[in-house]
């Protein structure tokens, strides 16, 4: 579902600290930078809100959504901007002993348009001392989501949803002519996987890719990657950041996707595949299953 009026994309690049207050007004300095610069759709990074490792910190200054601060700012910000204003995602309490990694897309008007909980959880060993339990503190999501807006759907994920591809192609099997992916990479993984993976899930799906990431050296002495990029979809990269806090700007033409999927129609050719028990050479054998 694509309409074929073009839009401006602003991908807010951010560092995000340890206060609420300083993340807020970082992210509504550069929102109101992208709009100057004609963005009709405003996305900012994973964990916009707070970028605190300390659990018992953490818990300390996380609210429930409907008590957020940042959350209520930033609605009042798609109003006084009149954009759409997709939040990567915020920290959000939602038990004494958990949090949700959550993303809200808000309309011009200030209403929430759709909510996305993270499903994949972030935890692995980078080894040098490098880990990271998302587990600890996160409730994972259980659910795929997908928001229409003026140009066409838009499938939400998060940061290390990318490594999954079956929800992006489940995603866009559903509709999705854009694919939302706010970022926190690693220094250490996105300098070796962010270009493959994100320029993948664009080619996979014939589908626009959006993501505007944390870059730099953090308060907490986190490295994050940056390079928030927006991607076509053919696999071209239209637009990318460095490493510091600033705007990336694209220019969004919704009919490249079903050019894209004309010329290469992968969505209509996919087929699933199981595991059948070993046959009588004790060989495992794939099982065609029609989508």
């Amino acid at each position: 579902m694509t309409s074929a009026k073009k839009f401006r994309a602003g991908l807010l690049q951010m560092r995000s600290g340890r206060t609420v207050e300083s993340n807020i007004d970082a992210a509504c300095k550069l929102a109101r930078e992208a709009k100057a610069a004609g963005a009709d759709y405003i996305q900012t990074p994973e964990i916009t809100n707070l970028f605190e490792p300390d659990r018992k910190r953490l818990f300390s200054v996380l609210a429930e959504e409907e008590r957020d601060p940042s959350l209520a700012a930033f609605r009042e910000l798609a109003r006084e901007l009149k954009v759409y204003l997709h939040l990567g995602s915020l920290a959000l309490k939602v038990s004494p002993e958990k949090a949700a990694n959550r993303s809200f897309v808000i309309d011009p008007e200030g209403e929430i348009v759709a909510r996305y909980d993270k499903i994949h959880m972030f935890d692995v060993e980078l080894g040098a001392g490098e880990s990271y339990r998302e587990s600890n503190n996160y409730r994972p999501g259980e659910s795929a989501v997908l928001v229409d807006l003026p140009w066409g759907r838009m499938g939400l994920t998060i940061c290390y949803d990318l490594r999954f591809p079956s929800l992006y192609r489940a995603l866009a099997e559903a509709g999705a002519g854009f694919l939302a992916i706010p970022a926190a990479f690693t220094r250490i993984t996105g300098e070796a996987h962010w270009h493959v993976l994100t320029r993948a899930r664009a080619i996979e799906t014939g589908s626009f890719v959006l993501s505007a990431a944390q870059g730099g050296k953090h308060e907490n002495g986190r490295e994050t990657y940056g390079h928030s990029i927006a991607i076509d979809p053919w696999g071209n990269v239209i637009a990318e950041g460095g490493t510091e806090p600033g705007v990336v700007m694209a220019e969004i033409d919704p009919a490249l996707v079903a050019d894209a999927r004309k010329r290469v129609p992968s969505l209509q050719h996919g087929r699933r595949f199981e595991l059948a028990p070993p046959g009588d050479r004790g060989r495992l054998h794939l099982v065609d299953k029609a989508s």
